[in-house]
C-alpha cells in the first residue's frame, strides 16, 4: 500500500478520535448540568448556543444532543429547540446518567437507591448462577476473589475495584439470564462511585471479601440458597458501610 494512503488513514483515525472526544466532553458537561438541575426542566437550548459555549462544530454539538436524547434527558422539536426533560423521563438505568448523578450532590442517596435495587436482582442472580454457571465461570469467580485478597492487602483500591467489578459481572453473566446480566454496567458504576468518591473504606472490609468467597464456593458447589444468602449479605454490608461513611460535607 502506498505510504500516502497509510498517512491518510492515520489522519482520518486521529480526526475521528478527536471528534469523538469532543462530543463526549460536550455530552458529559451537558449531562451533568441536567442531572444536577443546573439546567432545569423546561430549559431550552439550541445547537448554535452549544456550539458557541463549547467552541465545537455543529456535527459535534448535534451528536452530543443525540446521545442525551437517547437517554431521555432532552427532546428536540423543530422551531422549539432542545428542551431539558424532567427526571421522570430520564433513563435512570443508563450507566452515564448514574455516573453523572454520582458526580453531583446527593450521591449518597443515589448509591443507597442503587443498593436497594441490587437487593432485587443480584441475590436472585447468585441463586441462578449456582444452578447454571459453567466451570470456566467458577474459575473466574475464584480468581476475582483471589485478586481482591491481594489488592486489599496492598491497599490498591483501583485494582481492588477492578477485581470486585469482575466478580459481579461474571456472576451476573453466569446466571444465564440476559436481562439480569444487563445490570452489570449498573453494578460497575455503583462500585466505581463508592471508590472514586471516597465512600469506600481505605482498607476493604475482610468480611466483605469472605462473603464474596462464600458466594463463589456456593456457586461452584451448586448451593443456590447459600449463594443467594451470601450475596444478600454482601449488599447489606456495603449499604451499612455507605451509611456510616462521611458524606460530601464530611458528616457521617
Amino acid at each position: 500500500m502506498p505510504l500516502g494512503m497509510c498517512d491518510d488513514a492515520a489522519v482520518t483515525t486521529s480526526s475521528g478520535d478527536a471528534a469523538r472526544r469532543l462530543h463526549q466532553s460536550v455530552r458529559d458537561a451537558l449531562g451533568r448540568q441536567i442531572v444536577s438541575a443546573e439546567l432545569a426542566p423546561g430549559a431550552v437550548l439550541t445547537l448554535e448556543g452549544i456550539q458557541a459555549t463549547y467552541d465545537v462544530s455543529r456535527p459535534v454539538a448535534r451528536e452530543a444532543v443525540r446521545v442525551l436524547q437517547s437517554m431521555g434527558l432532552v427532546s428536540t422539536r423543530r422551531r422549539v429547540g432542545i428542551t431539558v426533560l424532567p427526571r421522570q423521563e430520564w433513563n435512570v438505568f443508563d450507566p452515564l446518567v448514574i455516573r453523572w448523578r454520582l458526580d453531583g450532590d446527593g450521591r449518597r442517596e443515589q448509591l443507597l437507591s442503587l443498593s436497594e435495587l441490587r437487593q432485587g436482582f443480584e441475590p436472585i442472580a447468585a441463586r441462578l448462577a449456582a444452578e447454571r454457571a459453567a466451570p470456566s465461570q467458577h474459575g473466574a469467580l475464584a480468581r476475582a476473589v483471589a485478586d481482591m485478597v491481594v489488592h486489599a492487602a496492598s491497599g490498591d483500591l483501583e485494582a481492588y475495584l477492578e477485581a470486585d467489578t469482575t466478580f459481579h459481572r461474571v456472576l451476573l453473566e453466569a446466571c444465564g439470564n440476559d436481562m439480569l446480566a444487563a445490570f452489570g454496567d449498573l453494578v460497575a458504576e455503583l462500585l466505581a462511585g463508592r471508590t472514586h468518591h471516597h465512600l469506600m473504606p481505605t482498607t476493604p472490609n475482610p468480611t466483605a471479601i469472605e462473603l464474596h468467597e462464600k458466594v463463589a464456593i456456593c456457586v461452584r458447589s451448586g448451593d443456590p440458597a447459600g449463594a443467594e444468602e451470601a450475596m444478600r449479605a454482601i449488599i447489606d454490608e456495603a449499604a451499612a458501610a455507605l451509611a456510616s461513611a462521611p458524606d460530601e460535607n464530611g458528616r457521617g
